[in-house]
C-alpha cells in the first residue's frame, strides 16, 4: 500500500513506472491529505487505473460525538476489518488516539481490545490513515495539519506490532509528511520489555506510557498474562534506563479496580518502586467491561489514592474522564459492533 512508503519510496514507485517525479509528490500529497482515489483531479484516469491497487482504500464508517467534545471514529480497512481511534480536545489542540492491531492479544482483563483476540497487525500506513482521515474531518491537509499529538493507545499492544509501529513514527514524524513532532507522539506498553530496549536503540524522542495497573507480580498475574513473561522490577528497571537515556518522562497507567489494586499497600508499593525518578502516575477509575467480573473505584478513592501517592513523593493525576458516553475507552465501541454481528 503507498501509504505505508515515504515520499522518496513513493517518488522511486513513479520512476520505475518511468514517470515524472512531480507525479510522486501529487501521489503523497493526496494520501496524506485524506483523499480517495476518485478525488485526485491533477492525476490523469490512465494513471490511477495503474495505482489504484497500491491506493489506500480505509475509511471513516462511523462518527460518535461526545456531549464534552470528544469524537469516536470506527475506520474500515480494505479487508473489511475495523477499529477505532478518538480524538480530544485541550487547549493546546487535538490528540488523536489510534489502534495500532485489529483486536489485541494480551488478555489484559479490564480491557474490551481483547475480547475478540488479535485479527491481524495494522501496517503503518493503516495507522497514518486513521490520522488522514480524523485531520480531513476537522477541515485539515498536509499542509494545513489539525491534529497537534498522537497516542499509540488504542486497540492493540504497539510494541507486538514492533516494526510497523517504528516505520510509523519515522513516517508521522518526518517535515515531508505531517511533520508531527517526536516530543508530541507518546507510546503506551502493557511492559515488553526487550521490545522497549529495542525502542530505545532507535533515538527516537518519544514518550513512553507503561501500563502498569499492579504492585506486585502476584496481581499483576491476576489481571495481565504478560506479568507471566515480565516481572514488575524487570519493567521499571526498563523504565529508568529508558528515562536515564533519553531524558523524557515516563508516564504509568494504573487502573484501579475495586479490591484488587486499590489498597493502602497498594499505595505505597506503587511509591516504592517510582520513588527518585521523573516519573508520573495516571490513575484511572476501571471503565467496567461488562464482560469481565470486574468492579470499578469510585472517583473519590481514586482522587484520595493520587493524594496519598503525591505525599509520598510521586506525580499524580486523576485521569479526566472523556467520552465516556460513547463508550470512548479503548476497544469498547468495536466490541460492542462486532457482538451485534455475531
Amino acid at each position: 500500500m503507498l501509504a505505508d512508503l515515504s515520499f522518496d519510496e513513493i517518488k522511486d514507485y513513479v520512476k520505475r513506472m518511468g514517470l515524472p517525479t512531480f507525479r510522486g509528490e501529487q501521489i503523497f500529497d493526496a494520501i496524506y491529505s485524506g483523499k480517495t482515489l476518485d478525488e485526485i483531479s491533477n492525476l490523469p484516469q490512465a494513471l490511477k487505473d495503474i495505482i489504484k491497487d497500491d491506493y489506500p482504500s480505509y475509511k471513516l464508517l462511523k462518527k460518535f460525538e461526545s456531549k464534552d467534545g470528544t469524537k469516536k471514529y470506527i475506520v474500515e480497512f480494505a479487508d473489511k476489518n475495523i477499529v477505532e481511534c478518538v480524538l480530544m480536545k485541550y487547549k493546546y489542540g487535538y490528540t488523536i488516539c489510534i489502534s495500532t492491531q485489529v483486536g489485541c492479544r494480551m488478555g489484559c482483563k479490564f480491557c474490551a481490545s481483547t475480547l475478540h483476540g488479535l485479527a491481524r497487525n495494522l501496517s503503518a500506513g493503516e495507522m497514518l490513515g486513521q490520522i488522514f482521515l480524523v485531520n480531513r474531518d476537522l477541515g485539515g491537509s498536509r499542509k494545513n495539519r489539525q491534529i497537534t499529538n498522537v497516542v499509540l493507545m488504542g486497540s492493540g499492544e504497539p510494541l507486538d506490532n514492533f516494526d510497523n509501529v517504528v516505520k510509523f513514527i519515522e513516517l508521522i514524524s518526518s517535515n515531508r509528511g505531517l511533520g508531527i513532532s517526536q516530543r508530541n507522539i507518546s507510546l503506551s506498553t502493557c511492559g515488553l520489555v526487550p521490545q522497549i530496549y529495542k525502542l530505545l536503540e532507535k533515538d527516537f524522542n518519544i514518550s513512553l506510557t507503561i501500563s502498569l495497573h499492579a504492585t506486585t507480580d502476584e496481581k499483576r498475574r491476576e489481571i495481565m498474562p504478560i506479568a507471566n513473561r515480565y516481572k514488575i522490577d524487570e519493567i521499571i528497571k526498563a523504565c529508568k534506563d529508558y528515562y536515564n537515556k533519553t531524558g523524557r518522562r515516563v508516564y504509568f497507567e494504573y487502573t484501579l479496580i475495586k479490591d484488587v489494586n486499590d489498597g493502602e499497600d497498594d499505595v505505597k508499593r506503587l511509591a516504592k518502586l517510582l520513588k527518585g525518578y521523573n516519573f508520573h502516575v495516571n490513575i484511572i477509575p476501571l471503565n467496567v467491561v461488562k464482560e469481565r467480573n470486574l468492579k470499578a473505584t469510585t472517583r473519590l478513592a481514586a482522587y484520595k489514592f493520587a493524594d496519598e501517592l503525591k505525599a509520598l513523593g510521586i506525580s499524580a493525576t486523576v485521569r479526566r474522564t472523556m467520552g465516556e458516553d460513547i463508550e470512548g475507552a479503548c476497544g469498547q465501541l468495536r466490541n460492542k459492533i462486532l457482538s451485534s454481528q455475531d
